[in-house]
């Protein structure tokens, strides 16, 4: 039965933002009224049809473990929103950069496990998202992320993907993730900018 957001997240157990996050993310099937209402439709049909579902959460450095666990927590949260009956939970410290993650391979390698649930892309993968999923789906498996896109433009995302990998090796891994924002937000700006010149 659809419903408002509001009871969405109240039925689901997460907080309204938690809610909202998700459905301007595009992770909810859901639509907004003309009275700006959102609806949630049922989301009975939206679980996967074939193989076991696993949660991988991922971070770079054991200074980091706390993050881990609130990651794990947000899968587990997405899950139960989605209806996903979840069979495990996999957890690795270890850096974006590192293609050698057993513990990501191992479920990859897997084939009773039909779909990996990650919060963010470069949870799984820093580069060659689009080979992973393609590869998968040959499979009849899947990769889902909670939240497929840092911003709302794809070239946007490649190239804080690409700073976020670069930052890391010049400036270790702690500073990072702070100084690729702070450039993301430099990008976006120019790309506004050079919109607006050519709308001119």
């Amino acid at each position: 039965m659809d419903m408002k957001l509001s009871q969405y997240a109240k039925k689901a157990g997460v907080t309204y933002k938690t809610a909202w996050r998700w459905y301007k993310a595009g992770t909810l099937d859901a639509y907004q009224t003309p009275t700006r209402t959102v609806i949630v439709r049922d989301p009975v049909a939206e679980k996967p049809e074939t193989g076991r579902i696993a949660l991988y959460a991922r971070v770079s450095s054991a200074d980091q473990k706390s993050d881990l666990a609130r990651q794990v927590q947000r899968l587990r949260d997405y899950a139960a929103a989605r209806g996903y009956p979840v069979a495990k939970d996999v957890v690795e410290i270890a850096s974006g950069l590192n293609d050698n993650r057993p513990k990501f391979l191992k479920l990859l390698a897997d084939p009773s496990i039909g779909t990996i649930l990650v919060e963010h892309r470069d949870r799984g993968t820093r580069f060659g998202w689009r080979y992973l999923t393609t590869l998968l789906q040959a499979q009849g498996r899947r990769i889902e992320a909670i939240f497929p896109h840092e911003t709302q433009d794809d070239l946007v995302d490649d190239v804080v993907s690409l700073i976020t990998s670069m930052a890391a090796r010049m400036y270790g891994r702690r500073g990072s993730r702070h100084r690729a924002e702070r450039i993301k937000q430099c990008v976006e700006s120019l790309m506004k900018e050079e919109r607006t010149e050519e709308c001119v």
